[in-house]
């Protein structure tokens, strides 16, 4: 583990202030390992300031130390990019956890980095409208985190990426200097918009200390629907005549493969199968109504036409919030249903809208060349193109885990074959660093290391994540 200079440990404890850091091992562990226990962090200083000039101080002193330091949100990330690997300083921003103003006028808050995500959306709906983003660890996880990750979730295909709702941020530089970015300007064009370069740049080029998110009208009623599908093929056309039919209202648009369903009703208490016959994949449809309009008729007149021509075998429409909450408890307990399997392998790609179906196929025969006893189970948002595809071996869990890098480049060469991404919402960290170098050109790669070169000279910020070893 580093050796932290004990004079530079002073000078932190006393930015972050008396209550801002611990070097207590038992308070620091809940840090260091992220929730699936893949990856295992070490550090002997946890600083937790709960202001901006606080992280501005301590980001200048590490900065002229050379001692590098690692930004945590809510230690929900899949990758290991708020992992300290090497005993870093570890940074946390959970007492950062103001909501500093909502402007339902403006469609706008401003929210601290260590926010829950969840409070911040418990927030707007008490202004009457909605924060768009929505993940499964929403009750954990940060907007810092968010932020500095660029989060996806289930409302992408209405609402973007977190990099489409963030209007404005306030940053720490890795000198100290704050940047704030926070006019909450729809358009300003005046030059290169600096927020962007901090949005899933994984804390290696700023520390986000705040943000300025867009808010949308909170919708009056869902249309919620689970429909079944012969396969992957089918659920494009499906979404485009949803989309056309309601006016763009579809505001998630997620496929569950019959052994995730499977796997959920088997081990997930209070849960039931809303179709019944046999099929090989469901729809989880949901259409966001608003006030003037309600998109109930023309969802039901969609699939009804699907059905006949035979591309939907059976449709279920939820009639009140305890069904609309349980369809969704099907999508969003899939990975609990998983890890009760045991050890598994789980990728986040994304392809084509037109080459699910493909990628499906070919990942599966890819995967079953180097384990015969592979299961293979996808879900994810099909609107957007991410998949979450994952691997389990029951029985074989040792020869899961000795083939861990085998299996993970049969899935990416199936997703570079068809042009691809790798990630696609959960970030590179560490798990994916060599990853990058397939992912990226040269080009590409090479302007990153300038960028990181340019606002971290010394390389203290989250070193070793994002960027492959040796370039910067």
């Amino acid at each position: 583990m580093r050796e932290l200079d004990r004079n530079v440990v002073e000078q932190l404890k006393e930015a972050a202030g008396p209550s801002g850091w611990t070097e207590d091992p038992g308070e620091i562990a809940p840090h260091l390992t992220e929730w699936r226990a893949r990856w295992h962090g070490k550090t002997s200083l946890l600083l937790k300031p709960d202001g901006t000039e606080q992280v501005a101080r301590i980001a200048a002193i590490c900065n002229e130390a050379r001692t590098p330091i690692v930004p945590q949100g809510g230690n929900t990330g899949l990758v290991g990019g708020q992992i300290p690997a090497s005993g870093e300083v570890l940074l946390s921003l959970e007492r950062m956890n103001r909501i500093r103003r909502v402007s339902p006028d403006e469609n706008l808050m401003v929210a601290e980095a260590g926010v829950i995500l969840a409070t911040a959306q418990t927030a707007a709906s008490n202004t009457g409208r909605l924060l768009p983003l929505s993940l499964a660890a929403e009750g954990s996880c940060t907007i810092g985190g968010n932020v500095s990750t660029n989060a996806g979730g289930v409302h992408v295909l209405r609402y973007g990426m977190m990099r489409n709702l963030v209007l404005g941020l306030e940053v720490v530089l890795a000198n100290g200097n704050v940047l704030s970015l926070m006019k909450g300007l729809r358009k300003d064009n005046t030059g290169y918009d600096l927020k962007q370069l901090f949005i899933g740049a994984e804390g290696t080029l700023g520390v986000v200390t705040a943000a300025a998110l867009k808010l949308v009208p909170q919708p009056s009623s869902y249309v919620t629907a689970i429909a079944s599908i012969a396969n992957l093929a089918a659920a494009l056309p499906i979404l485009n005549e949803l989309q056309s039919a309601t006016g763009g209202q579809v505001s998630a648009f997620e496929v569950i493969q019959r052994r995730a369903l499977d796997l959920v009703l088997r081990d997930i208490p209070g849960t039931t199968a809303p179709l019944a016959g046999e099929f090989e994949w469901a729809l989880l449809i949901e259409v966001s109504n608003s006030a003037a309009l309600d998109a109930t008729e023309a969802t039901e007149l969609v699939l009804s036409r699907a059905i006949e021509r035979r591309s939907i075998g059976d449709a279920v429409f939820a009639k009140t919030l305890r069904e609309r909450e349980s369809f969704w408890r099907l999508r969003e307990t899939i990975p609990e249903a998983q890890r009760k399997q045991g050890v598994s392998i789980s990728n986040d790609v994304s392809v084509p809208l037109a080459r699910l179906a493909e990628f499906v196929e070919l990942a599966e025969v890819k995967v079953r060349k180097v384990l015969p006893e592979a299961l293979c189970i996808t879900f994810g948002h099909a609107g957007d193109g991410n998949l979450h595809f994952a691997i389990l071996a029951p029985g074989h869990e040792s020869k899961l885990t000795d083939l861990r890098p085998e299996l993970e480049n049969a899935v990416q060469e199936s997703v570079w074959r068809l042009d691809g991404s790798v990630s696609a919402e959960h970030g590179i960290g560490i798990a994916k660093l060599e990853s990058l170098r397939r992912q990226k050109s040269v080009q590409e790669i090479a302007t990153m290391v300038a960028l990181k070169r340019a606002l971290d000279p010394n390389n203290i910020l989250n070193p070793g994540k994002l960027l492959p070893p040796g370039l910067t």
